[in-house]
């Protein structure tokens, strides 16, 4: 890689917030740099290579973090999405059970057999994109609670679950791999408890901000580097270990001045460069050469929505549950890792993808309707 293509990909990236300044289009920031990395990468110019050995380590380091500030951004210590997990839970599972009736049906018509992975995406909701949407449209209420709970479930569970179902023979390993990033993530949960009890968290915190030394940042990012690296010897996505440290961090509490650099870093720069890659790599023609991968890919994103849209008759709201369809880090982690395996036929990996931007599509949808049909549930900015 040369500053040149990194110059590029930066400016590729600004994409995503000149698609996004519009508010009533309710777009995620994610599609600009996602459409841009499409355009100039394999199935448009081929000008951005995404096998390229940097470029992917640098995306890795992305999709890592993506992960990680969307598990800072599940409210676990929020009492009230608390008391309302009863509810998300069982909308979830009933999501699953539908999913997986959905699967084996897609599985058998087009003679995949990836079951239980096509149950599993149809099934998994996304933080990083049903968050962010949440709060800028400044949605509240009962609903909205039930929700953050479904969507943090459904998401944790979904990312658990993928390297245990995307390969049934290596199932056991991957089941020791999660287990592994689960424990590690848990004793970092402990020493941060036990630093913020004792009160050394906020003497460093204070050391830090006076002598501007980011000293918290620092620390996260090596745990959250210590983790991917046993994530990816085990041979798991390093999105369970983006995930788990985030949750670890949001169930002490996150720190305001981490939470700010990790921002920073993480939409400023990392983040733009991981959705611009993800782009690159896939590979539309692949749909083209093989159209009935279109089929699957539409099929998926719409069997998500009508999974989730089906929790209607459970109270949820029609477009929030079009909005709880949404997915990326699930499909992009058994893209990833299919393709790395060659679990994939040609195309396969590219329909993944495109059900993955149906749901994103719905939900940008789904998120104007909900914001104009509930006015009583918004609060002003600020």
């Amino acid at each position: 890689m040369t500053f040149a293509t990194l110059a590029l990909i930066t400016a590729l990236g600004l994409v995503g917030p000149l698609l996004s300044a519009r508010e009533s289009w309710h777009l995620p920031v994610i599609l600009g740099p996602m459409f841009a990395g499409v355009l100039f990468g394999a199935t448009g110019f081929r000008i951005l290579d995404a096998t390229e050995p940097t470029f992917a380590f640098l995306a890795d380091i992305g999709f890592a973090l993506v992960m990680f500030v969307a598990g800072t951004h599940v409210p676990v210590r929020d009492p009230a999405v608390r008391s309302a997990l009863g509810a998300g839970a069982a909308r979830a599972a009933a999501v699953g059970v539908i999913a997986a009736v959905l699967g084996a049906a897609l599985s058998a018509l087009f003679g995949t057999g990836h079951a239980t992975l096509y149950a599993v995406l149809m099934a998994s909701s996304s933080a990083a994109v049903v968050l962010p949407i949440i709060d800028a449209g400044h949605l509240t209420g009962k609903p909205i609670l039930a929700l953050t709970a479904q969507v943090a479930i459904a998401d944790t569970v979904c990312v658990v679950a993928l390297p245990l179902v995307i390969d049934p023979p290596t199932a056991g390993r991957a089941a020791i791999g999660a287990a592994t990033v689960a424990v590690a993530a848990f004793a970092m949960f402990v020493f941060m408890r036990w630093s913020r009890r004792n009160g050394l968290r906020d003497r460093i915190e204070a050391i830090s901000e006076a002598r501007e030394f980011a000293i918290q940042l620092r620390i996260s990012l090596v745990g959250l580097f210590v983790l991917a690296a046993i994530a990816t010897t085990m041979h798991v996505s390093v999105m369970l270990a983006g995930f788990a440290l985030g949750l670890a961090v949001a169930a002490v509490g996150e720190p305001r001045r981490m939470a700010a650099q990790l921002f920073a870093i993480e939409e400023g720069f990392m983040a733009p460069l991981f959705f611009v890659w993800l782009g690159a790599r896939v590979n539309l023609r692949d749909l083209v050469e093989h159209p009935k991968f279109i089929l699957l890919g539409l099929a998926l994103g719409l069997g998500a929505i009508a999974a989730h849209v089906a929790m209607r008759a459970a109270g949820l709201p029609l477009p929030l549950g079009v909005l709880a369809a949404a997915q990326i880090g699930v499909p992009v982690a058994a893209v990833t890792v299919g393709e790395q395996l060659g679990l994939f036929v040609p195309g396969e990996g590219a329909a993944l993808i495109l059900g993955a931007l149906v749901t994103i599509a719905g939900a940008a949808l789904a998120a104007g309707r909900a914001a104009r049909s509930a006015p009583p549930e918004r609060v002003p900015a600020g």
